[in-house]
């Protein structure tokens, strides 16, 4: 990098590769980042899809340039990675060969489909000091800060209530595909000391789940897939409630696009091993509660 002719240090580009097509997150981010150009110096320059038709759709979608045929045809071709699929068990196997050539990664919500393979993963990338990071796009909505601001004054809290969209047969996971948001949006509120998670079948197509705290606090999940609720969260604290639907902003991916690009640059981020497997710890347990009928502990 050098000085321009108005002395101002030039940032170079940040060229950014993708992984997975199918998802509708991938041209999302491309036309954020290609097309309305709101986080300078950093292009897509490259996807790879499931199939030739998704990816042909997202480039022009989101006007990138190039598409590769495997995942690791994009080592060398740039400088970090946003893997996104639409089902989790496919994130890791795609992001083992970009993590071994050193490449920071974006691994899209859930971070992945077994908290054994993401403990695996996230003690190589310690060991290789890559930067990795995962979350939902929920916890980055303005609405949703301003709601964690308002639950401060509650005093400490017995019971937090989510509701929102999520179909436990999905094809693509199960209650991890969309369950994922209001689970780390529970957790980044209150916390991952969880006990104890169970799902209570509803007759149709709406369900809950129970999250048991260890401290005895409770987290009732409305999993609704009979109509398209929005995501809403209540908070019941010793000193009173508070009740809101959590909006999107008019941008739903630039805070988070813009989270994971700044870790491309300085290597850092804010994301923890608690804060991106806390959550698949918690769908997998939820998970076997649906096999097994009954509550089952969450190994955190």
């Amino acid at each position: 990098m050098g000085a321009g002719q108005d002395g101002v240090e030039a940032v170079a580009v940040l060229n950014i590769g993708i992984v997975g097509a199918e998802n509708s997150h991938t041209a999302a981010i491309a036309k954020v980042l290609n097309v309305e150009k709101r986080v300078g110096g950093v292009q897509v320059t490259h996807v790879w899809g499931e199939t030739a038709q998704y990816a042909q759709a997202a480039a022009a979608a989101g006007q990138i340039p190039h598409i590769v045929h495997t995942p690791e045809e994009l080592i060398g071709q740039v400088d970090a990675v946003v893997v996104d699929h639409r089902h989790g068990a496919e994130h890791l196997p795609a992001a083992w060969p970009l993590l071994e050539a050193k490449i920071p990664l974006f691994i899209d919500k859930p971070f992945c489909y077994r908290l054994a393979e993401g403990q695996r993963f996230l003690a190589r990338a310690e060991e290789l000091g890559v930067p990795v990071c995962s979350f939902s796009t929920l916890p980055k909505q303005a609405s949703y800060r301003a709601f964690g601001q308002r639950m401060r004054p509650l005093g400490a809290i017995q019971a937090v209530v989510s509701t929102g969209p999520c179909d436990i047969k999905s094809q693509w996971g199960g209650v991890f595909f969309y369950g994922i948001h209001q689970v780390d949006m529970v957790l980044r509120l209150r916390g991952a000391d969880i006990r104890w998670a169970e799902i209570h079948r509803g007759a149709g197509a709406n369900h809950t789940a129970t999250l048991t705290y260890r401290d005895g606090c409770v987290a009732t999940l409305n999993l609704v897939g009979g109509a398209a609720p929005g995501f809403h969260l209540s908070a019941i604290g010793e000193k009173g409630r508070i009740d809101e639907p959590i909006s999107f902003d008019a941008s739903a991916y630039l805070s988070g696009i813009r989270d994971f690009c700044a870790m491309f640059r300085t290597g850092q981020t804010d994301e923890t091993v608690q804060t991106m497997l806390g959550p698949v710890a918690v769908l997998e347990a939820l998970e076997q509660s649906l096999e097994q009928k009954s509550r089952v502990r969450v190994p955190l």
